[in-house]
């Protein structure tokens, strides 16, 4: 189950519609999960800085079960994450960070339980 947030200081009239939907499938793809698995949300609009300029960012976290754990994978979903990024919000490379979280299964609640016993 993959949680994928992406917190941006471009006004919600910047950000595409129907990106959320986009980068949902695109979280699929990258991850090799099933798309209704995949939870994202979009947070334009905050007072945000990366690099010490407020110039257009973006801020993404993706978490994830089994597949954010090792350095040679966040290689490989970093890489594909900012292709689609910097495609569908014209920003340069250097201004968009991502974080990588592991999650286990005892971490996410689903149908009254964890996923541990789904």
């Amino acid at each position: 189950m993959p949680f994928i947030e992406l917190d941006t200081n471009l006004p919600a009239s910047s950000v595409p519609a129907g990106l959320e939907k986009r980068l949902c499938a695109a979280t699929a793809s990258i991850l090799d999960k099933p798309e209704d698995r995949v939870s994202v949300t979009v947070r334009p609009g905050l007072a945000m800085a990366v690099g010490g300029s407020t110039e257009p960012c973006v801020q993404l976290l993706v978490s994830s079960i089994g597949v954010v754990g090792t350095a040679e994978q966040n290689r490989n979903h970093s890489a594909r994450f900012f292709e689609f990024l910097t495609k569908e919000l014209a920003l340069g490379q250097d201004r968009i960070v991502i974080r990588f979280f592991p999650l286990e299964p005892w971490q996410i609640g689903k149908k009254g339980t964890v996923m541990t016993f789904l």
